[in-house]
This record gives structure tokens, C-alpha cells and sequence, in this order.
């Protein structure tokens, strides 16, 4: 019924990439502003990439031409590209965990940029990370719900769900991950932050680290590799 492979399924933008800052750039280069992160994660999903409330009505006014949205995504491809960056220590993260036998390692993906995947992958291998070593790179229109996703990456790879984690930075991630029935890994350092995650959407704050360096080794931990996991600082 099961193979004897364990697997990891990471979210791109605010998990692994450094997505805000990638988002910033390109609305400055259009002359809008979204303001600080901490103002961005605490917006509703339509308020992220128009700005918050005394920036909105400008951004909207920019954003809902089609001819400026399209300008606005084919600079953002470009950031991405050319840009955009891991966050600290997630190259040697991915690095390690590709390289463990029996660990199934992919990416589940909302990015919107243009041929998402090609761009990640063009972003990775800038970074350091060999994109040919993902077991699965998977862009999922914003309108297909992540919970599918995840088990039919599982379903693939016919690995058994106690043996199954995912790692994201919203509680659509959390609320996927669970319904899947895999472990969820939940970081406040990304989309959304640790108050509204724990407090707003009820995450057990057990789940959720406030750094890279506490995914890591929280991650390393679970799959019980003690040694790699001591060489991460924790936040805990």
C-alpha cells in the first residue's frame, strides 16, 4: 500500500523564497508602495499586492488596468529571475535534504509570475540549489485548492501520511496539510505573522517557527538527523 519513502512538500514564496522582498522592488519600480512587512502580513490576501488602507486606493487605481497589470507581473518575473533570493540557510536546508536517501522533496507553489516554474527554478539555481534534485516543482493556479495538491503529491509517491510533512507560511498551508493528514511545519516569518497564525486562525503555536534557521532545525529533527540538526540556531 505504501512505499518505504518519506516525503516533504515546501511552499516557495515566504517559506523558502524571500518573496516580500521581491514583491516590494517590483511595486516600487511601478511607482506603489506596500509598505512593511509587518503591514503586509497582517492584510487580507486582497490587500497584499494592492498595499494597505492608505496606500490601496493608488494601487488600485494602478493595478486593475490590464495593460499595467501584465507590465506589473512581467517585472516581477524579472526581480524574480534576476533578484530574488532564499532566505538565510535555505540553500544548505535543501542541499541536505535532497541528498537523504528514501526523502521524497518537492515544491507546492502559488507564484505568479510568468511560467512560475521556470522562474523558481531560475531563482534556485542562482541560489546554489540544483532544481534537478526536487523530486516534484508544482505550480498550482491560485483558484485549485492546495489540500487536492497535497494529496496527490502523497498519492504519487504512495508514501504513507505519518511519514508526510509539509512546510508553509499561511494557515491555508496549516488547513491543507491537516486535511491531508501530514504533519504541518508553519513559519511567521513569511505571508502572514506569528499573531495572526496562532491567535486569528488557532495554529498551535508548537507548529509554527519564527525563523529559518528554527524550520531547519525543526525539520532535521523530525527526520531524525541530530547531528545536521544541532548546527541550526533555533529561536526556541
Amino acid at each position: 500500500m505504501y512505499s518505504n519513502d518519506r516525503l516533504i512538500i515546501l511552499d516557495a514564496d515566504g517559506t523558502t523564497v524571500d518573496a516580500f522582498s521581491a514583491i516590494d522592488k517590483t511595486f516600487a519600480l511601478h511607482g506603489m508602495n506596500i509598505g512593511p512587512l509587518s503591514g503586509f502580513q497582517k492584510r487580507r490576501h486582497v490587500f497584499k499586492y494592492l498595499g494597505g488602507v492608505k496606500e490601496f486606493p493608488r494601487n488600485l487605481r494602478k493595478q486593475f488596468a490590464r495593460q499595467k497589470r501584465s507590465r506589473l507581473i512581467a517585472t516581477m518575473t524579472e526581480v524574480y529571475r534576476e533578484e530574488g533570493h532564499l532566505y538565510d540557510g535555505i540553500a544548505q536546508l535543501l542541499e541536505r535534504l535532497t541528498g537523504e536517501p528514501g526523502l521524497r522533496v518537492g515544491i507546492v507553489t502559488r507564484n505568479i509570475t510568468r511560467d512560475p516554474v521556470a522562474t523558481l527554478e531560475t531563482l534556485f539555481r542562482r541560489e546554489g540549489v540544483d532544481p534537478s534534485r526536487f523530486h516534484f516543482l508544482v505550480h498550482l493556479p491560485l483558484a485549485l485548492d492546495k489540500l487536492d495538491a497535497f494529496r496527490a503529491v502523497r498519492a504519487q509517491f504512495e508514501v504513507n501520511p505519518a511519514l508526510s510533512f509539509a512546510c508553509g507560511d499561511e494557515a491555508t498551508d496549516y488547513q491543507a496539510a491537516v486535511g491531508a493528514g501530514i504533519h504541518p511545519f508553519i513559519v511567521s516569518y513569511g505571508f502572514e505573522d506569528f499573531e495572526r497564525l496562532a491567535v486569528r486562525h488557532g495554529i498551535p503555536e508548537e507548529v509554527i517557527s519564527r525563523s529559518p534557521a528554527d524550520l531547519s532545525a525543526r525539520l532535521l529533527n523530525a527526520l531524525g538527523l541530530e547531528t545536521d540538526a544541532a548546527n541550526f540556531t533555533t529561536s526556541s
